[in-house]
């Protein structure tokens, strides 16, 4: 299979949600990161009121194939909304490593997390 270099991306969103306390994660901090000879940014952010990370990324900007690491600030959104969580917190900044082989392909993020865990999938594909 042949990859052909002007294929437009399909892109990768993110969608957050506080399931501790059953709310979108609004202002949760994101990175996403391409890796390879080096670790670039291309995309960061707060998520919204709704729990999405606005970015171009969700619409391909920045992205091809290859390897990927996003990050997200958990112990810092918990300290941000007044949730009670240990010195230093259990899960500080959660960080997951997925790959993108087929390019057209939207790859969607629904992270799920409380203080003590999360859960991240390929969603919607």
């Amino acid at each position: 299979m042949s990859i052909d270099p002007e294929q437009k991306a399909g892109g990768i969103s993110v969608h957050a949600v506080d399931i501790a306390r059953g709310v979108p994660a609004a202002g949760l901090g994101v990175r996403l990161f391409l890796l390879g000879a080096e670790r670039v940014e291309i995309a960061s952010g707060n998520c919204s009121e709704g729990g999405l990370l606005q970015h171009p990324v969700m619409d391909g900007a920045g992205v091809q194939r290859g390897v990927y690491e996003a990050e997200f600030d958990v112990g810092d959104y918990y300290r941000a909304n007044g949730v009670a969580i240990p010195d230093p917190s259990f899960l500080d900044v959660a960080i997951f490593r997925f790959g993108i082989d087929k390019l057209a392909e939207h790859f969607h993020l629904p992270f799920k997390f409380t203080p003590w865990g999360f859960s991240l999938f390929r969603g919607g594909a």
